[in-house]
């Protein structure tokens, strides 16, 4: 017998929300200290869980970001860069991503809202638009994603995404055709990297509306 889905609230994590599978949350919350996530049977409980305390569903109290020997080692983000993020709706799902220059945190694109989209699409996105203009711009400047699930689809040159298409998110999926072409077409020496959020702090091209 099939095994009924279950569904992810993640309170504190690389990125919070709702998840529809194990490997997303895990993604959010896999070796970030002070994590709070629980699985629920049906998406309205979750939902329901995520807009209210964590400590109502699970007890304890996070633990504060590690400091020390591991934070040197881990270092500072490079100044002379492009950060990336992406915010979905859980009410609606709608999502949206931008980018900014970190030096001087100038907003460089904002790009959606785009309907029945997911987070990681939008971390994809917004990566392969950084280097589609940085790669017109000339610039070979690191790019910087909290999403290890985004940083692997573009090393992978695919989204591996499990969403369904629909007629109201037909525009999201000929971007993320666009992407994988362009990706596949296009060689470029920017380093992609990952934003260390329990080291430096929050992605400051967060949208903010946690």
């Amino acid at each position: 017998m099939a095994k009924k889905p279950k569904f992810y609230v993640v309170w504190r994590g690389r990125k919070t929300g709702v998840f529809d599978s194990w490997e997303e949350c895990q993604a959010q919350t896999a070796g970030f200290d002070g994590a709070l996530y629980k699985s629920f049977d049906t998406k309205p409980a979750a939902l329901k869980a995520f807009q209210e305390k964590p400590h109502l569903h699970i007890g304890g109290t996070p633990k504060p970001a590690k400091q020390g020997k591991l934070s040197a080692l881990v270092g500072n983000p490079i100044q002379d860069s492009l950060v990336v993020d992406a915010a979905w709706n859980t009410a609606t799902g709608d999502m949206e991503y931008q980018g900014i220059y970190l030096a001087t945190k100038q907003k460089l694109f904002t790009m959606g809202p785009y309907a029945d989209g997911t987070n990681n699409i939008g971390e994809f996105l917004a990566i392969v638009h950084a280097l589609a203009l940085l790669h017109q711009k000339g610039s070979n400047i690191p790019v910087y994603s909290d999403s290890r699930t985004a940083i692997g689809w573009v090393s992978k040159k695919k989204a591996n995404t499990k969403l369904e298409e629909t007629s109201r998110n037909e525009e999201l999926f000929d971007l993320i055709e666009r992407a994988e072409k362009w990706l596949q077409t296009h060689r470029y020496a920017n380093p992609v990297l990952k934003w260390e959020t329990e080291y430096w702090g929050e992605n400051p091209a967060d949208f903010g509306r946690k």
